[in-house]
């Protein structure tokens, strides 16, 4: 779903030669990616507070080729280490709805962006229809968690209900981004509305 939200929302946004930010990038999914759509004249930036995520990222880097205008970077989505105005374009990818302060975390996404650069920001929606709802927490206990559990990671997913219970709604992220100075915000309902992808614009 990761793969299928970014191309369908992001993809469009990102053209060759392009400096990216890949907000919490964990083992790198989301800048794999990008790195794809940049090209060797671009550069990707995955940045992550978890240097264990980010060890599994440059071991997979290794893979191939293409993957070598990646820079990997332990840091603070709070605080993030980069000048203002210093990306084409950002994505996170499933980070925002664990950040503990979110509007600092959009204040911060929307200094280091250019202006008229956008961002996109992918995760589990918080939908206001019961039914939508209902089949997310099936999808959860039925598929993702099971799935997880394959991996030895059942712990690290058994939050996820209660953290999309706490998340934001579309309406709501679109509410934050203005607010923090965005001049445009969208998000848009992915997979029937399992997901969800806020596209703001500085």
């Amino acid at each position: 779903m990761t793969q299928c939200g970014l191309k369908i929302k992001y993809h469009k946004r990102v053209k060759m030669g392009d400096r990216v930010l890949d907000v919490c990038c964990g083992s790198g999914d989301l800048s794999f990616l990008l790195s794809e759509k940049v090209g060797s004249d671009g550069k990707v930036t995955g940045l992550d507070f978890s240097r264990d995520q980010l060890l599994i990222a440059s071991s997979r880097q290794h893979s191939k080729k293409h993957f070598r205008n990646i820079e990997w970077v332990e840091g603070d989505a709070l605080n993030l280490p980069f000048d203002d105005g210093w990306f084409d374009a950002i994505t996170m990818g499933y980070g925002l709805r664990n950040v503990v302060d979110k509007h600092k975390a959009m204040q911060e996404i929307l200094r280091v962006l250019k202006a008229g650069s956008s961002v996109s920001i992918l995760d589990f929606n918080k939908s206001n229809d019961s039914l939508t709802s209902s089949i997310t927490e099936w999808m959860i206990d039925n598929v993702v968690v099971p799935v997880a559990s394959g991996y030895g990671l059942s712990e690290e997913y058994k939050y996820l209900k209660s953290s999309i219970r706490e998340f934001l709604t579309g309406k709501e992220l679109e509410k934050l981004a203005l607010k923090v100075g965005f001049s445009t915000a969208r998000h848009y309902e992915i997979s029937g509305g399992l997901m969800g992808c806020l596209v703001a614009k500085r």
